[in-house]
């Protein structure tokens, strides 16, 4: 009689264990699948290739708005030149709608507009990076050949 109390106690012990031991799994694994994604982000995504030498990974996606900006600028310019025979100044494009954009900027970069007869060259400057910080911030600028190129 006296292993008959017993074995229901011991059973009770066992689940007990069981539990405990089960939580310990859900955790450990837990801890391996957070490990193995901070490795991912350390070894894949923070050593991303870069668009342009000297710039962040994360620039990539500005640097990409930029030049489209730029394009649509350039395109903007050569067909109002067409229809007009001279140059228009950034506000007279925006202030036309042959732009789609409201402002001469886009995070942090702004726009410029020179003319020299029917020669024209749209930048994008931003201001300088932080003294001290990695990054920085290429001048781009686009023309009548409608390529983007990085400026000094």
């Amino acid at each position: 009689m006296h292993t008959g109390t017993r074995a229901p106690l011991n059973s009770i012990a066992v689940l007990a264990l069981r539990r405990h031991t089960v939580r310990m799994r859900a955790l450990a694994v837990l801890l391996v699948a957070a490990g193995v994604g901070f490795g991912v982000y350390e070894f894949y995504l923070k050593k991303m290739p870069v668009s342009d030498p000297g710039t962040a990974s994360t620039q990539a996606i500005s640097l990409t708005g930029v030049r489209m900006d730029l394009l649509q600028i350039a395109q903007a310019e050569r067909s109002f030149i067409a229809l007009n025979g001279r140059c228009a100044s950034m506000d007279e494009l925006i202030s036309s709608q042959s732009l789609t954009m409201s402002r001469p900027e886009r995070d942090g970069y702004t726009y410029t507009l020179e003319c020299s007869g029917l020669d024209f060259t749209a930048t994008a400057r931003h201001a300088g990076a932080p003294e001290g910080s990695p990054i920085r911030y290429p001048a781009l600028a686009a023309d009548q050949s409608m390529s983007v190129h990085e400026v000094n």
